[in-house]
């Protein structure tokens, strides 16, 4: 994982940044970790260089090796399963999970709109990923502001 810099950003944006490390870290089986804003902006992410090591030839173990790749498809599984949850008179979408041959792919409601979402080997432990995402989605839910959401989006600008 690459550490992005966290120099001169608020209390609130560090927490943030250090659970989405934390998350990637400490859950085995998790390869690469995004949070999208409603508008489908990634706000953080577990490896903002990666684009830069994919163009370079480094190693991939993220979609098409950007962290800006997983944020796309994070926010059309989230709007699309919005779309159907409205079709269906279904409430409000909680969480998405996409298991697939090669990796498993969770989406969770974080608030506003905003989604957290997780690359994730096919072997992993679908439970223990999912508890943590609600624990990031309880913690980071509350602190999302417009302003903080603002500060994230200049943040990822200058690290890619």
């Amino acid at each position: 994982m690459t550490a992005p810099s966290t120099f001169g950003l608020s209390t609130e944006a560090r927490n943030l940044h250090w659970l989405l490390s934390n998350l990637v870290e400490e859950v085995p089986g998790v390869h690469s970790v995004t949070v999208v804003s409603s508008d489908g902006l990634m706000l953080l992410s577990s490896d903002p260089g990666r684009r830069t090591a994919a163009a370079t030839g480094g190693l991939q173990d993220g979609p098409r090796g950007s962290s800006a790749d997983l944020a796309t498809i994070v926010s059309g599984i989230g709007s699309l399963t919005i779309g159907a949850a409205k079709l269906m008179d279904g409430g409000g979408v909680k969480q998405t999970m996409v298991a697939m041959d090669e990796g498993s792919l969770f989406v969770m409601s974080i608030s506003d709109g905003s989604l957290l979402g997780v690359h994730a080997t096919p072997d992993c432990d679908m439970s223990v990923i999912a508890y943590h995402m609600a624990l990031f989605v309880g913690r980071a839910g509350h602190v999302l502001t417009p302003e903080l959401r603002s500060e994230l989006r200049k943040s990822m600008e200058s690290a890619q």
